[in-house]
């Protein structure tokens, strides 16, 4: 055990030794084993097993780019560099280095905020969620002291009955409201609203008026809504705020890249909108944090808030953050630079190029139980953004050579793929598993990868 000891330590090594040696006087008492070297050996797997992160790698091959249970957008390389930087050094992070005094974090990248989205002010939160409830938290409050969250009354927030959605891990726009302490008032019906519903709907007691861009569903047919514009016009007119939720944080028209449009963050606030909430780790590109664009006084007033201390970014979020803002002042260079956008815009020829080179390796491996071929496939952007827009693909389809044990055999590949080193992630459909291969760059790694498995499975 001594090159244990020198590796994990002694208190390590020793609570590893214990629990293998109780097991083993388990399995002597039984007579299941006699054999005394497996104490040591035992030990060392234990102490290994111990320092395996649950935080891992995979390969994600289920079709959904931006998958929230995968950790949503990949980093840029710029930004990757500026977060390590950022955790491996001491970092300017509330200090000003042209005053020599205390500086506000938020100024690392709120500038940038503002450049890209033509803001007058913002500030950042630790995901969009929080900018929506330090955003309704502050804007929420009526009265003479307004300022301050719990220190006046509380207000209503008009909302149109088609966008009270909810996304991902139950986050409803109701419950976020009644946590802000906001009086919800819906109004409109599910598939149409109208500019005098919200006219109708102001009182006194009325806060705000907002919009949720409904990013993760479509309503289609016999619909109706009034443009931002509209609303932010009834809003102006009774000296009330606008806010809108947009959500997936595109800062660029996507059209021209080949993608589905998605509002901009500079086009609701053009068409009137005081305050702009949006994720930095969706159609953005960037780490998981909340942005909130808009209004100076507005945002202020969010800063003072107490619950923005409670909600704000640490300093590798904010360097990443600033990274990834900082690629967007040269359009011309962010598909080769952004990897979000890179493998968007992938197309398929490309896709199934890469599915060429990876796949007589999988079906050697599998050629006993699976046939595996190349098939155009349908991708999703996926965290919420265009639900309904699909990007063309390609995958690998693996399907059992025998129907009757079809299930059992998916299942095994399945599982074998979860389980290894590091783990490859399909999705399961109509009996077959397919490995949509529009995340993968560099087959390479995933062919090292599935080595693997090749050589567990002979």
């Amino acid at each position: 055990m001594s090159a244990a000891l020198a590796t994990h330590g002694a208190s390590s090594a020793t609570a590893a030794l214990r629990e293998a040696l109780d097991e083993a006087r388990a399995a002597w008492r039984d007579g299941s084993c006699r054999d005394q070297s497996i104490i040591v050996t035992r030990a060392k797997a234990l102490l290994h097993a111990r320092r395996a992160r649950h935080a891992r790698r995979v390969f994600n091959l289920t079709g959904t780019t931006l998958h929230t249970n995968l950790g949503r957008a990949p980093l840029a390389e710029s930004a990757i560099d500026a977060a390590v930087e950022a955790m491996r050094h001491p970092l300017a992070l509330e200090f000003d280095l042209a005053s020599g005094g205390r500086g506000d974090r938020d100024d690392l990248v709120a500038h940038l905020v503002c450049e890209l989205t033509g803001a007058e002010a913002a500030t950042i939160v630790n995901n969009n969620a929080a900018a929506v409830l330090l955003a309704l938290d502050t804007l929420g409050a009526i009265g003479k002291k307004a300022g301050r969250s719990g220190t006046a009354a509380r207000g209503e927030a008009i909302v149109s009955r088609g966008e009270l959605i909810e996304i991902g891990g139950a986050f409803r726009v109701p419950d976020i409201m009644r946590r802000a302490g906001c009086k919800l008032v819906e109004v409109g019906t599910t598939n149409r609203t109208h500019r005098n519903d919200y006219e109708q709907a102001i009182t006194p007691r009325t806060a705000l008026l907002m919009k949720v861009h409904a990013s993760n569903y479509r309503i289609e047919g016999f619909v109706a809504a009034p443009e931002e514009s509209e609303i932010a016009e009834v809003a102006h007119t009774a000296d009330l705020p606008f806010m809108v939720d947009l959500g997936a944080g595109a800062l660029i028209d996507l059209a021209p890249f080949g993608l589905p449009h998605e509002p901009t963050v500079r086009e609701t606030m053009a068409a009137g909108a005081d305050v702009v909430t949006f994720s930095g780790d969706k159609l953005l590109g960037g780490p998981q944090s909340g942005i909130i664009a808009g209004k100076r006084e507005l945002i202020a007033r969010m800063k003072k808030n107490p619950l923005k201390r409670c909600l704000r970014c640490d300093k590798a979020t904010l360097a990443a953050l600033e990274a990834t803002l900082m690629l967007y002042r040269e359009p011309e260079l962010l598909v080769e630079r952004l990897t979000t956008l890179r493998w968007l815009t992938r197309p398929r020829a490309a896709i199934r190029n890469t599915a060429e080179q990876v796949r007589p390796a999988f079906a050697a491996a599998l050629a006993a139980i699976a046939t595996v071929d190349i098939e155009d496939c349908l991708s999703q952007i996926g965290s919420g953004a265009q639900p309904v827009d699909l990007l063309p693909s390609a995958a690998l389809v693996i399907r059992p050579l025998q129907a009757r044990r079809g299930g059992r055999v998916i299942v095994a590949i399945e599982t074998a793929m979860r389980n290894l080193p590091t783990p490859i992630l399909g999705r399961v459909n109509k009996g077959a598993l397919w490995l949509d291969l529009r995340t993968i760059e560099d087959a390479s790694e995933l062919l090292s990868a599935w080595s693997h498995l090749m050589l567990e499975e002979r």
